[in-house]
């Protein structure tokens, strides 16, 4: 029998009685030393070798004699010291110890978290191929040998696909109301695909979001398709239709059809939303000539490491902000107002490097362009914070949009005498976008409940005219919530009971007289316990808006049972389609230039569990 040889000496060498003694393959441990002529367990705690001895001494004299020998020639001055020689071979034994068989534990537990490495960083398959890669494992643990890299694709995720994806099946099945987002995008190689995620509330009062699929979509993208699509995503899920409260979508016109087909409540993104109103904004000849003025300077350092190294130098003689420019997306405003901020604080510098330059001075923004990026500036500035903390997927997001508005009507897109003439056009005209795309009647409806059902807000940014509807509404789905509790009808049951003989009779207690009376007692009519709840919870002192107020929640959900499970239904509701969107940046990340070959569905794997572990 082979095994890994091992031992010390108390000097801290290895004795050379470790050649014929060794341990079994499937002793991962190494704890029951094995003499490899008789196959014997011989103790030996702590690696001392004194059993050892004795043991080949009284059963195998030959190799004991042998043993003994190899020890005198080698004299070494100290007599429990093994010679160099012996040393070498028996440390080059060490080194080849025997390998984790593949169905051991330990080898079962290196493979599976090397699996979720893999996985979770979004890692290349091959990486366990890379020379660096097993070099490193093998210094961590010289007994593991590492599967092949086809292992990986095809048994190692899969299976770990197949067990996250039972583990969110059970999860979301208990689930009482879902809310989704959903967004279609192309891979680097133009493949479409069709995301779905779904946000819900646990018991426990935690928002929870899980990627469900990023499915390949080669139909066309018409709104029909992409209804079928959906449903059948929801369906391959079991999720019933009527437990979503509203999916989260932009403002591309087959989304918004197909959810119209699906007649499924939708909510328009807000960071979307957002952007076209700055867009619509921007639309003004002055702002056009000052933008592009900025982008062709940004362009200019961008491609010139000598201007890079004069700018830096240039911040440093004026004191400013050692800071690179930032070059605009065209699909986010964000980063437009970033790269007018930047310009607008290295602007001496900037200055100070182009006008030494004849071929370059055209581009120091004059002092008209400066007073417009001013003006974008103030506009923008105040709002890009708004967008951040609305497209969260950890925190209630939607309950925000009604109190976003009224703060943006109130003070931060306010027309006054205090800012130039262009920033309050801006203001103006995105204000007024904002508004006319939010008064769609079902839309309020919807974020008018979602601020009811947030303790930092209630009532207080719905109008006059519609907080006895925002009421009746809750009362009923309240309601509603306890006929469904009850159920049918249980009466007899009782008298049943008494009907069937009991193999033990029980003594009654004084309690039970009380439960007795409480029976016969007329119970609270439903409606005015409902109305009395939602009375109470109205008039309790409105939560800090900084709280979270999913812990007020699992805080008060005994006393307001009924509104707790409404809370659990709308504010669940993501405010914008961010999170389909960072789907698509996991894809990007998955889906590289040397990874362009993935299958679909290999794809839609890989996104599922960098999403989800």
């Amino acid at each position: 029998m082979s095994g890994a040889l091992s031992g010390a000496c108390a000097s801290g060498s290895t004795s050379i009685v470790w050649v014929f003694f060794g341990f079994a393959e499937s002793d991962a441990d190494q704890k029951a030393v094995l003499c490899k002529e008789c196959r014997r367990v011989v103790s030996a705690p702590q690696g001392n070798t004194t059993n050892l001895f004795n043991h080949l001494k009284k059963h195998h004299k030959p190799k004991y004699d042998e043993c003994m020998k190899a020890k005198a020639n080698a004299g070494p001055q100290n007599p429990r010291q093994c010679s160099a020689p012996a040393q070498a071979t028996i440390t080059a034994t060490l080194h080849r110890a025997t390998p984790y068989p593949s169905t051991s534990q330990r080898h079962a537990e290196i493979t599976d978290a090397i699996t979720f490495y893999l996985a979770k960083d979004m890692c290349p398959i091959n990486t366990v191929n890379n020379e660096g890669f097993k070099s490193m494992v093998k210094t961590l643990d010289k007994k593991y040998v590492i599967p092949s890299r086809n292992y990986f694709s095809k048994v190692a995720l899969p299976a770990l696909y197949e067990k996250r994806r039972g583990e969110i099946e059970r999860e979301i099945t208990a689930v009482e109301y879902f809310a989704t987002t959903t967004d279609l995008w192309s891979s680097r190689t133009m493949e479409p695909y069709l995301s779905l995620t779904i946000h819900y509330i646990d018991d426990d009062f935690t928002m929870k979001s899980r990627c469900l699929q990023t499915s390949f979509f080669p139909q066309d993208h018409t709104g029909e398709a992409i209804a079928q699509g959906l449903r059948e995503a929801l369906a391959s899920w079991s999720l019933p239709e009527e437990r979503q409260v509203c999916i989260t979508t932009d403002n591309g016109s087959n989304v918004v059809k197909a959810a119209s087909l699906n007649k499924w409540m939708r909510l328009q993104c807000f960071g979307h939303r957002l952007h076209l109103a700055i867009e619509n904004a921007m639309k003004d000849p002055r702002i056009d000539r000052a933008v592009g003025i900025c982008k062709k300077l940004v362009s200019s350092f961008s491609y010139s490491w000598r201007r890079k190294k004069e700018l830096a130098r240039a911040q440093k003689e004026l004191k400013l902000p050692e800071h690179g420019l930032k070059t605009e997306c065209p699909t986010w405003w964000g980063s437009r107002q970033a790269m007018i901020e930047r310009v607008l604080e290295q602007q001496r510098a900037i200055s100070q490097v182009l006008s030494s330059d004849r071929k370059a001075r055209h581009l120091i923004p004059s002092w008209q362009d400066t007073e417009i990026l001013e003006a974008i500036h103030k506009s923008l500035h105040p709002l890009t914070e708004f967008t951040d903390a609305l497209s969260s997927e950890k925190y209630v997001s939607v309950s925000f949009v009604k109190p976003v508005l009224h703060l943006f009507s109130s003070s931060i897109l306010k027309v006054n005498d205090d800012v130039s003439e262009l920033t309050n056009t801006i203001r103006k005209k995105i204000l007024t976008y904002l508004e006319e795309k939010y008064k769609d009647p079902e839309t309020q409806e919807l974020l008018d409940m979602a601020s009811a059902l947030d303790p930092r807000f209630k009532l207080r940014y719905a109008s006059e005219d519609r907080v006895e509807p925002i009421q009746a509404r809750l009362v009923s789905e309240m309601a509603a919530s306890v006929s469904m509790e009850q159920g049918p009808s249980d009466g007899g049951t009782a008298d049943r009971a008494e009907d069937t003989p009991s193999t033990s009779k029980k003594k009654k207690t004084l309690g039970s007289f009380f439960k007795v009376t409480e029976r016969a007692s007329p119970a609270h009519p439903p409606h005015q316990a409902v109305a009395s709840e939602l009375q109470s919870y109205l008039q309790c002192a409105d939560l800090d808006s900084e709280e979270n107020p999913l812990d007020w929640w699992r805080e008060h959900q005994r006393v307001y049972p009924r509104l707790s499970k409404l809370a659990k239904k709308y504010l669940s509701i993501p405010a914008t389609s961010a999170p389909s969107e960072r789907v698509f940046s996991t894809g990007g990340n998955i889906v590289t230039c040397l990874r362009s070959s993935l299958k679909p569905e290999s794809v839609d794997r890989l996104v599922f569990l960098a999403k989800n572990l």
